[in-house]
């Protein structure tokens, strides 16, 4: 006789979430089979389906194990069950269906991920078939999101659809209970891709032969031993990774760093470094426990560190106490770094200034030997460029939990969505001018792609739109509206308003600072009235100016500005940036009213007697009359300025390169300044707005440097008034009806500015959130304009 408890149930069972490609089918088969029940799986555009039929004890722990016991890949977003009418005829044994293909994708497409500990272990065994395979991977590592090119995700839907699986290969990818059932990027030596080495003249992919008559210069094992004898000699090798190329040399020969310096016209950008290992990091860098989890995590970010003792050449971070370092994200990375002597290497993204990342074979043999002496490559596509992600890790004894930022959020990560807990308009994002990224909404997701970068040339506005059209194609999106930057003449501004009418319904402009703020209450899930701190470079205000300095009031639909920094002329407008000392010259100006005569402000402050006598008229008379000067009231470059005027950087190589070198001084010391050696900024009121005025501050800093403090006290000092300033003035606000803050925009990325403000203002009542899925600088503004949008077009 049957008791209830043994009474067969059936059910229908929706799963959603990353659950394709990280090997969620065969582990729901395993899982199956151990608690003896019957059915299938499949996929399907929205997940994984299951109908399974057994007992009601073992379906419970079945159903509860979906989620408990997912493979490591996986993230579990949601599982409904349904129950079946139970007198259909149980099915015998539990099978793996075959993918179907119709309906509404819902799926999450995985991210690129590490090499696990199997492949590893076979990578080092000589006894292993894949013996030193670079390409090693299986259902629970490897290549995912940069070989995708349609789903479901299925072998033929990737770049190596053009690789015919040997008959051992065929045989691991048909067995359910093998490691590598359904491994897309499945191969070995026989079957899979190839490496190939070249120098001038080398190969296009897989032709062997070499764009100027030549043949490759090695293939297979010999193309890796001469790519690492290169290194070991001081040579400089592009290496083709999982989403693009990097730019590698041994990071411990100094002259081989300045090299790569000198060829890459990059004197004193930070390098970002791969070690083979913890213990090998731990050898030039600190790492807390929570820093070593980031680093071994499968996506394998670049993770700032402090630098440690003397192990690596100064040229690789030079005037910066922290280390971007990462460990191998992909078998090859783990062949080049495991030979001695041969522990670290500068891994730097493969591009020309200003360019993505280079990701084609072609690109790379035609750009990439003006700077390196070899190309490492291979014959499997990428079909979407990704870049290395960075991450921070920050925590303070007065913090309850610590944060993880993103400076840059790519590889491992993307095209993860952001959950909004809302419904959203169909709509896709354009994203900043800089740094940017892209964003299109579904349901309550947001899809944020890759970081991307700056739109301004032809070729990174074509992966820009490239980006569009496969996340939009990946997850079958049909977005009706469009978001936009506010600033009229940006280049996507321009090429999505040209389409409205015809591809769009709409295209709403978003003010720069509004999306800001509008992304970090986005990833935070926060509606209502809201003060916004948006610290950045520079943003096309509403009153058309250039803003950068803001407190904002409002929702997402709409902010008032409540208050902002003194305005500042920017001398030569985008030379400012570039040449620091100009905006520096103008602070000075201002704080000391030198407009006509600028002797005093000279005189405060020595660096700017490098400003030759013509240079200072001509600079007085632009700031003074306005020509060439536009006002700008910017936190971004406000820090320019006093890191020009401390002598720190007057002519910048790359962007916030004088911010980040000042608040370099403090060595990732949070501690604030003592409170009557602060600086103070003034505070005026104009026409209801308050105008945050930094001239006393100016005139202090001078002070102090005629008394012969050092800078790295000047720069606590300095960084502790901006953390002052920002409590004064949100307190100051007075009953806005809110106490729900945020803080957002990229001069949050100084870790100082963005900990202490936490600290400071949660300790003065605020409810107070940063952002820690999408960055704070433009990389997740897309974010922000998808929501802003999104409310607008819903109406009051």
């Amino acid at each position: 006789m049957t008791t209830n408890s043994e009474a067969t149930e059936r059910r229908r069972i929706r799963v959603r979430g990353v659950v394709q490609g990280v090997g969620y089918r065969p582990f729901v088969y395993k899982l199956a089979l151990r608690h003896d029940l019957t059915g299938w799986v499949l996929n399907d555009p929205e997940g994984v389906l299951i109908e399974v039929a057994g007992r009601a004890g073992p379906m419970r722990r079945f159903t509860e194990g979906l989620s408990a016991e997912a493979p490591p890949q996986a993230r579990v977003t949601d599982v409904r069950v349904e129950r079946l009418p139970g007198d259909t005829a149980p099915q015998e044994g539990f099978t793996i269906r075959e993918s179907l293909h119709g309906g509404v994708r819902s799926t999450i497409v995985p991210a690129d991920s590490y090499v696990c500990a199997d492949c590893l272990a076979e990578l080092r065994d000589p006894a292993d078939r894949r013996h030193g395979y670079p390409f090693i991977n299986c259902t629970n590592c490897g290549p995912r999101y940069s070989i995708i090119r349609d789903l479901p995700y299925d072998r033929a839907a990737t770049t190596m659809a053009v690789f015919t699986m040997c008959p051992p290969c065929a045989a691991e990818y048909r067995d359910p209970l093998d490691r590598r059932y359904h491994a897309q990027p499945n191969a070995c030596p026989d079957c899979g891709p190839r490496l190939l080495l070249a120098g001038p003249g080398g190969t296009a992919a897989g032709s062997g032969t070499a764009a100027g008559g030549g043949t490759a210069a090695a293939e297979g094992e010999a193309a890796l031993t001469g790519a690492v004898d290169a290194l070991a000699e001081g040579l400089i090798v592009a290496v083709k990774s999982i989403g693009g190329f990097h730019l590698a040399v041994d990071a411990r020969n100094a002259e081989a760093v300045a090299r790569l310096r000198t060829r890459k016209r990059r004197d004193s950008k930070p390098f970002a470094v791969m070690a083979r290992d913890l213990d090998t990091a731990a050898s030039f860098a600190g790492i807390r426990p929570p820093e070593a989890d980031l680093l071994l995590s499968p996506a394998r970010p670049i993770v700032l560190l402090r630098k440690r003792g003397r192990g690596l050449p100064e040229q690789v971070a030079p005037r910066n106490p922290n280390l971007g370092v990462m460990l191998p994200s992909a078998p090859l990375h783990h062949l080049l770094v495991d030979r001695p002597g041969l522990d670290a290497l500068v891994m730097t993204s493969g591009n020309i200034s200003g360019y993505p990342i280079v990701y084609r074979n072609e690109d790379a043999l035609d750009q990439l030997l003006d700077v390196a002496d070899l190309i490492l490559y291979n014959d499997r596509g990428i079909e979407v460029r990704v870049d290395d992600s960075i991450v921070r890790y920050s925590e303070h004894t007065r913090l309850a939990e610590p944060l993880v930022s993103f400076v840059r959020r790519a590889r491992g990560y993307a095209p993860y969505p952001v959950e909004v807990g809302t419904e959203l308009a169909p709509l896709v994002a354009y994203g900043a001018e800089l740094k940017t990224t892209v964003a299109l909404s579904s349901g309550s997701r947001v899809y944020v792609s890759q970081h991307i970068g700056d739109i301004k040339n032809d070729e990174t506005f074509g992966a820009h739109q490239a980006a569009v059209r496969h996340l939009a194609d990946l997850h079958d999106l049909h977005p009706r509206h469009a978001a936009v930057d506010l600033h009229p003449q940006f280049r996507a501004t321009r090429y999505a308003s040209d389409k409205q009418g015809d591809a769009f319904d709409q295209v709403v402009p978003v003010q720069h600072h509004h999306a800001h703020m509008a992304s970090c209450m986005a990833e935070n899930r926060l509606t209502g009235r809201t003060i916004g701190v948006v610290f950045d470079g520079t943003g096309y205000g509403l009153d058309g100016t250039i803003w950068g300095g803001e407190i904002l009031v409002g929702d997402l639909r709409e902010v008032d500005r409540v208050a902002h920094l003194r305005t500042l002329p920017l001398l030569g407008g985008d030379r400012a940036v570039t040449e620091p000392i100009r905006t520096g010259f103008a602070l000075a100006l201002d704080a000391f009213d030198a407009f006509d005569d600028p002797a005093a402000a000279v005189a405060a402050f020595p660096v700017l007697e490098t400003l030759d006598d013509r240079q200072r008229h001509v600079f007085a008379t632009m700031a003074r009359r306005g020509v060439n000067a536009p006002p700008a009231s910017s936190m971004g470059r406000l820090f320019d300025a006093v890191a020009a005027l401390l002598a720190i950087t007057t002519h910048a190589e790359y962007e916030a390169q004088g911010p980040i070198e000042l608040e370099g001084l403090l060595g990732r010391d949070f501690t604030m300044a003592a409170p009557g050696q602060r600086y103070r900024f003034g505070a005026a009121q104009r026409d209801g707005v308050t105008e945050i005025d930094p001239r006393p501050m100016v005139r202090a800093i001078a002070a102090d440097l005629a008394a012969g403090l050092d800078t790295a006290t000047v720069s606590r000092r300095f960084h502790s008034a901006v953390v002052d300033m920002v409590v004064e003035r949100c307190l100051a606000l007075g009953d806005v009806g809110t106490r729900q803050l945020v803080l957002s925009g990229g001069v949050f990325l100084n870790e100082f500015l963005l900990v202490n403000c936490l600290v400071e203002l949660r300790e003065a009542g605020f409810d107070t959130y940063c952002q820690q899925q999408v960055p704070t600088n433009d990389g997740g503004i897309s974010l922000g304009q998808i929501v802003v949008a999104d409310a607008r077009l819903a109406g009051p």
